[in-house]
């Protein structure tokens, strides 16, 4: 199932005394169209190919010169591929003359080695994001970055938007009593984030502390805060193989829980994920297709559609506009 959020119901058009195109890579061509849609536009015709070896193809099938090319590119499964590939097609437009490339980024892969927690250890969130610069682009659009200091690894301009506004109003049109709702971080650090969220649907806030011993495996050991006879909201930015987000659900149950539900911007969904959901104590999982659902899902799953936000947010790069005043509330996401 596909929402979208209430966005106004006309189309946003182009600025005809601007050029703008929209172009896409193999990642999510879904999801460009629906922004394209959003935007009155097309996107673009390119030809993108793998020799018999997998070295990747790209050829622009159309005049750009002196535009703004916006490329739809999220760094998912394959995340290599994905990744190798925006590279190449801004290489492409740089070399065909583009005035400004703006790689358009739903989700940004690596980023979760953001910081050396060991010795030699590399931080894969900095190399990807000079390898960007250095390809070529001159803006990034990303949302809901895995930490917000990601934005200063880079030495080009970058927009950082959240897919909350999208998740928190399909909450609220849950009509769940403000009184029986807690928001739940499931590990210290996305406090901020879950506070944002609690902020919106005004209603209180509760933490698991977690451990984690090993990698895709996490260790949920007690509630900071009421969660007895309350409907509880996960809050994350992205569930990879779910270990974190199953284990957290099972102790709010534990803990009194009377329901609790899952929302993350980024639904990775990799390995045991789905399986390890539909078994878990877990209403509904709430996530919005930065990322292709290209697995068969059960209704227990609810994908949300952010085509509106980005295609909003493309537009307003586009025409110099605010692009922070497109949430009103973007003072909450100061630490996030």
């Amino acid at each position: 199932m596909e929402l979208t959020m209430d966005f106004p119901q006309s189309k946003k058009m182009i600025n005809p005394t601007h050029d703008i195109q929209l172009f896409a890579g193999r990642a999510h061509k879904q999801l460009a169209e629906e922004i394209a849609s959003y935007l009155g536009t097309n996107v673009g015709p390119m030809i993108i190919k793998n020799f018999a070896d997998g070295e990747i193809y790209v050829q622009v099938q159309q005049s750009i010169r002196g535009d703004d090319v916006f490329i739809i590119q999220p760094l998912s499964n394959p995340v290599n591929e994905n990744l190798m590939e925006l590279l190449i097609m801004i290489d492409a437009f740089k070399r065909a003359s583009a005035k400004s490339i703006t790689a358009v980024i739903p989700y940004y892969g690596y980023a979760r080695q953001d910081r050396k927690t060991s010795g030699r250890e590399a931080i894969t969130a900095k190399l990807v994001a000079d390898l960007l610069t250095t390809a070529g682009a001159s803006r990034i659009l990303a949302m809901d970055l895995h930490t917000g200091q990601i934005q200063g690894f880079f030495n080009i301009l970058v927009d950082h938007i959240y897919a909350t506004p999208v998740l928190t109003d399909y909450i609220k049109k849950l009509n769940i009593p403000s009184d029986k709702l807690v928001a739940v971080s499931p590990d210290t650090g996305g406090v901020q984030r879950t506070r944002v969220f609690a902020k919106q649907l005004e209603c209180p806030l509760a933490i698991i502390d977690k451990r984690r011993d090993k990698h895709n495996e996490a260790i949920a050991d007690h509630v900071i805060g009421d969660v007895r006879g309350k409907i509880c909201v996960l809050v994350d930015d992205m569930i990879d193989t779910a270990g974190t987000i199953c284990e957290a659900s099972k102790l709010l149950v534990r803990e009194g829980a009377e329901k609790v539900y899952v929302c993350a911007a980024h639904g990775i969904l990799s390995g045991p994920a789905i399986q390890r959901l539909e078994e878990a104590p877990v209403e509904e999982v709430i996530i919005t297709n930065s990322i292709p659902l290209d697995r068969e899902v059960s209704e227990k799953f609810t994908q949300l559609s952010i085509a509106p936000i980005l295609g909003e947010a493309i537009s307003r790069i586009h025409d110099n506009e605010s692009v922070s005043s497109l949430f009103g509330f973007e003072k909450e996401y100061k630490s996030y």
